[in-house]
């Protein structure tokens, strides 16, 4: 075959994968329901009750404001400043401080036993859901089968479906209970379907991981994520820092890359100690030096070199696995740390 006949059929292939990305089946109703179809004969394979199949499945509509909200995530809408903004506002503060202090005893308890700050744990509270208030009233299943037959992340959704029938099955919640956010997250902590199957926590022991109405199994659950993930309570979450005008921003993680495997190299290959930073001219934003401790730290730049800079401890790459996000992950940052000084008491 020659190069201009494989260049040939490699941009037809490419106009075709385009053109079906752009394809608007929200008014392909038949389109849809085959899927739909498809769908349920697979969930039936894989050995879920058809009496569960039914119920999940039952009313199912293609939801066009989950594709829009799923197009429309910070990051291709705002600017980190704008988001922190609106996020982490002095209201936010103050209520996450006095939530604090309302359950400090649970906390702190909660923090010693899986080794994390519970500044940390009240700053993923707060925004995941506004301390509890806003967990979400989409259906669950119908916000997941959309999101699986929308071509961008098809198979990570399909997989989150299953998860959340597992949910079910399993006894952990009921099928009504199971409603939340466009991306299918449910809570207090707003886990993700896998995220609930591989954290949630019964901290109570009453036999439930009731991440929805129960505080004590809401902390813990967090708790355990970032525990699990590899938190190090010794460490914060990183720092903003300032660069020279000369400055080689080659040194720091790219604005923008191949998924979470290509994102974790990039940490990896960049990540150098506080004096290797201090040399390279880095500073603390009122200009003074860095920490003299031995900590490795990575670079990031949310919005580039024009916005700000952050050198980021483990702890960001925990809170990156809860959400790769930067805009979330700094959000959060920044909230733990005007919770935590000056400290709770």
């Amino acid at each position: 075959m020659t190069k201009l006949l494989k260049a040939a059929l490699i941009a037809a292939g490419l106009q075709c994968s385009i053109a079906y990305a752009q394809t608007d089946f929200t008014a392909d109703e038949a389109h849809f329901n085959q899927f739909l179809a498809e769908l349920k004969t697979e969930a039936l394979n894989k050995g879920y009750d058809s009496e569960l199949v039914d119920n999940a499945f039952a009313d199912i509509k293609y939801k066009p404001k989950v594709i829009k909200a799923d197009r429309g995530q910070p990051e291709f809408v705002e600017t980190l400043e704008t988001y922190l903004a609106k996020r982490v506002t002095d209201w936010t503060v103050n209520k996450a401080r006095q939530e604090y202090k309302n359950n400090k005893t649970l906390l702190d308890e909660i923090g010693k036993k899986y080794g994390v700050q519970p500044r940390f744990i009240v700053a993923l509270w707060a925004l995941e859901s506004g301390f509890g208030k806003y967990q979400g009233t989409m259906p669950v299943i119908s916000s997941l089968v959309t999101l699986s037959y929308d071509k961008r992340r098809s198979a990570f959704f399909k997989a989150q479906l299953w998860d959340a029938l597992d949910i079910v099955k399993n006894g952990d919640a009921k099928l009504e209970q199971l409603k939340g956010s466009w991306a299918g997250a449910i809570g207090q902590v707003q886990f993700i379907p896998s995220s609930f199957k591989a954290y949630a926590v019964d901290y109570d022991g009453d036999g439930i991981k009731d991440v929805w109405k129960n505080k004590a199994d809401v902390f813990a659950s967090a708790a355990n994520y970032l525990s699990s993930e590899g938190w190090n309570d010794n460490l914060t979450w990183g720092r903003q820092v300032k660069v020279p005008d000369d400055f080689n921003y080659d040194w720091a993680i790219p604005i923008k890359t191949n998924g979470r495997s290509d994102w974790l190299k990039k940490w990896k290959s960049t990540r150098v100690d506080l004096q290797t930073w201090q040399d390279r001219g880095v500073r603390r934003m009122d200009g003074s030096d860095l920490p003299k401790v031995d900590i490795k730290a990575a670079m990031l730049m949310p919005d580039g070199k024009k916005g700000r800079i952050y050198l980021a401890y483990d702890n960001y790459k925990v809170l990156m696995h809860w959400n790769r996000s930067y805009y979330f992950v700094s959000s959060v940052g920044t909230l733990a740390d005007r919770i935590g000084y000056p400290p709770v008491k």
